[in-house]
C-alpha cells in the first residue's frame, strides 16, 4: 500500500526561485527545437541540452538520476519517455520528445515537448495536437481547493475523445528541492480522486497519450518506455503551481520572448 502523500507547500519567494528553473528549461527547449533537424544524432541533442545547463551554472537534474546516463531524455516516434540519447540519428517524418530537468540554485525546473521533424503526418500532427490540448485541459483545472482527480479526468476526457489513449504506468508528479515529491499527478481517473489542491503545491503535469493502445513496456536498457503496439507517442509537461487566484506556469519563458513549449 502507497504511503500517504507528504506534500511540500513552497512560499512565494521559493515559487519565484523555481520559476528561474522552470524558465531555464524552456529557454533549453527552445533552443532545442530551433536546431533540431534530420541527421542529427540524439547524442547531439544531449550535448546542446547539457551544454546550455552548465554555462549558467545550473545542473542536469537527470544525469546520474538512479543511474540515468544523459543529461536529456531523448524519445522517438513509439518512444514514449526516458530514450537514452546515442547514436541514433532523428529521420524525416519523425516526433521527438525531448524532456528536461535542471537544479538551480537548490531548486528543480522540469518540462518536455514533442517536435515535429519535417513531415510528420496527419496522425502524428492530431497526436501532437491532441497532447498539447489534453495539457492545456489539465493546468485549466489547477486551482486550490478542487481534487487533483479533476487534473487527470481533464486530461483523459481530452485524449480519449479524439480517439487517442492515455499511458497508465507513468504519472506527473510533485516538484521542489526534490526532482520527484508528492504527490503523483495521474493523466487519468476520477474527479473525486486525490488530495485536495492547496496554494503553494506546485506540480509536473506530463500527459503522455499514444496513438495507439495505452499500453507499455520497457526495452532493454532498463529505461525507454515503449508503446506495446509500436504506434507512436507525444509527450508534453509543465511545472505549475497553485496560487490563490488559480494556476502560476513556471517553465515558461519570460515574458515578452516567445514559447515554444506549448
Amino acid at each position: 500500500m502507497r504511503k500517504p502523500d507528504m506534500i511540500n507547500i513552497k512560499t512565494t519567494a521559493e515559487i519565484e526561485l523555481m520559476r528561474e528553473s522552470g524558465s531555464l528549461v524552456a529557454r533549453i527547449l527552445k533552443i532545442v527545437r530551433e536546431a533540431i533537424k534530420p541527421g542529427m544524432a540524439t547524442s547531439d541533442i544531449d550535448k546542446l541540452v547539457e551544454d546550455n545547463i552548465l554555462a549558467v551554472g545550473a545542473k542536469p537534474a537527470f544525469k546520474g538520476y538512479r543511474g540515468f546516463p544523459a543529461s536529456a531524455c531523448v524519445s522517438i516516434d513509439d518512444e514514449v519517455v526516458h530514450g537514452i540519447p546515442g547514436t541514433r540519428k532523428v529521420q524525416d517524418g519523425e516526433i521527438v520528445s525531448v524532456d528536461v530537468g535542471v537544479i538551480l540554485d537548490g531548486w528543480y525546473g522540469d518540462s518536455a515537448t514533442t517536435i515535429p521533424v519535417g513531415d510528420i503526418g496527419e496522425e502524428k500532427i492530431r497526436l501532437l495536437e491532441v497532447t498539447e490540448k489534453a495539457l492545456r485541459c489539465g493546468i485549466a483545472k489547477v486551482r486550490a481547493g478542487v481534487r487533483l482527480g479533476e487534473i487527470s479526468f481533464a486530461i483523459q476526457q481530452c485524449a480519449e475523445s479524439s480517439g487517442f489513449s492515455v499511458v497508465r504506468d507513468l504519472v506527473g508528479h510533485g516538484i521542489g528541492r526534490q526532482m520527484h515529491e508528492d504527490p503523483q499527478v495521474p493523466n487519468f481517473g476520477d474527479v473525486a480522486d486525490g488530495p485536495i489542491l492547496k496554494t503553494g503545491m506546485v506540480i509536473a503535469i506530463e500527459p503522455m497519450i499514444n496513438a495507439g493502445s495505452f499500453d507499455v513496456h520497457s526495452k532493454s536498457d532498463g529505461w525507454t518506455v515503449v508503446t506495446a503496439d509500436g504506434k507512436p507517442s507525444a509527450h508534453f509537461e509543465h511545472t505549475v503551481a497553485v496560487t490563490e487566484s488559480g494556476v502560476d506556469i513556471l517553465s515558461l519563458l519570460p515574458a515578452g520572448q516567445p514559447n515554444n513549449v506549448c
